[in-house]
């Protein structure tokens, strides 16, 4: 007998992976250039050419070292670099013992997770969300709480927040811009979450902590801020990927950032570094902790993401798809033409376009495109979504 939880996670693809999966298999039959995926949240630029020469160098230069054991939060001197870096950029006061180094994003949610979660506790996710947050809570022990969305802007229905805060809240999980939508919270917005999570801290006694999931920090379009989060809320954990700002996602690095003013900070940092040591999630790769510290003020040429939402927004709002306004990220999320979003995917499929049904992210009635591919694959693409919608008429 094996843990029935896992086997159901180890046989049970999410829906954005079947989609993958399944436009590989299409393309072997009429040819890649003819099948428009836009499932997979895949960088499509390069990474800086700064990425490879420092790596180049680092295994050069310190051969009998890079490949070493670092120490489990991560090398003292990457943190300090990671340090620096968020000091200039935000004018911070941040210090390397404040960083535990991870193996991404998702390490990073996991080890937060898990150092925060007692039992009893909840926290709390907008949709639309990133479906793993649901996996990595429960993996912690937590229960999620799912605030639905706010379908207009897709900023955050404060009426139910507020309902939905109990004494049992351990945390609230923002991540702007959105995976998703690509919808940017607003300044305006953050103020009135940190109001809502400061009057609810004081009134149940104990700290309610803001997750802010940030792997798209850097992709932000013109005319839009992206604030940093510690400096609106006090009790902001940061988790941080180089994925998608340096185009490494197969590198796996990431960190988490447990600013030294929040509520009980050592042992919220402690915690986090026995959840690492918990999951197995010590001692980073030690050639990227040092690649990434050493390259982390600098990002791969982002421009085209902004040149494909301006492309593919103003295209399908012609053809009469509804969006809401992208800030960032790389993707889109506009509403089904039809309220059955699985079967509006299963539609596209007919023309060859592999769109992720919005059920998933917990906004049923719409589905994601991941527009992280060549302009000209967009260009060729916008004749397939107008017979999609043509198909609707």
């Amino acid at each position: 007998m094996v843990n029935q939880r896992m086997l159901g996670l180890g046989t049970a693809r999410s829906v954005i992976r079947e989609l993958f999966e399944y436009g590989k298999q299409r393309s072997a039959v009429v040819g890649a250039e003819n099948v428009f995926d836009f499932s997979l949240g895949n960088p499509s630029v390069p990474a800086p050419d700064a990425i490879n020469e420092t790596a180049i160098r680092i295994l050069k230069e310190q051969p009998e070292l890079i490949h070493c054991y670092t120490s489990a939060q991560g090398d003292a001197a990457a943190r300090q670099r990671f340090a620096d870096s968020l000091n200039r950029r935000f004018q911070g006061s941040y210090t390397a013992d404040q960083f535990y180094i991870t193996v991404g994003a998702a390490a990073s949610l996991c080890c937060v997770f898990n150092g925060l979660t007692c039992p009893g506790d909840e926290f709390i996710v907008f949709a639309p969300y990133f479906p793993e947050y649901k996996v990595f809570i429960e993996g912690a022990g937590a229960k999620m709480v799912l605030i639905p969305p706010e379908i207009e802007h897709f900023q955050i229905d404060f009426d139910a927040l507020e309902r939905s805060i109990t004494p049992h809240t351990k945390g609230v999980v923002v991540n702007t811009p959105n995976n998703p939508s690509g919808v940017v919270y607003s300044r305006q917005t953050l103020e009135k979450l940190s109001a809502v999570l400061t009057a609810k801290s004081q009134e149940y006694g104990h700290p309610i902590y803001l997750i802010s999931d940030e792997p798209y920090r850097e992709i932000v379009f013109q005319g839009f801020e992206v604030p940093w989060v510690p400096h609106i809320y006090k009790d902001t954990i940061v988790c941080y990927s180089f994925s998608k700002s340096l185009s490494l996602p197969g590198e796996r690095l990431g960190y988490v950032l447990v600013p030294g003013d929040i509520t009980d900070a050592q042992e919220v940092y402690a915690a986090v570094a026995g959840a690492g040591r918990s999951l197995g999630y010590v001692n980073a790769p030690s050639l990227f902790q040092q690649v990434t510290s050493l390259c982390c003020d600098m990002t791969a040429d982002l421009a085209v993401y902004e040149r494909n939402c301006k492309l593919l927004v103003t295209a399908l709002r012609e053809m009469g798809y509804h969006v809401a306004e992208p800030g960032g990220a790389f993707y889109l999320f506009p509403r089904s033409l039809e309220p059955d979003d699985v079967a509006f995917s299963q539609r596209a499929k007919d023309f060859d376009l592999l769109l992720v049904p919005g059920s998933g992210f917990g906004a049923p009635g719409h589905v994601r495109i991941a527009y992280c591919v060549q302009t000209e694959r967009i260009e060729r693409a916008l004749p397939k979504f107008k017979a999609l919608a043509d198909s609707y008429k």
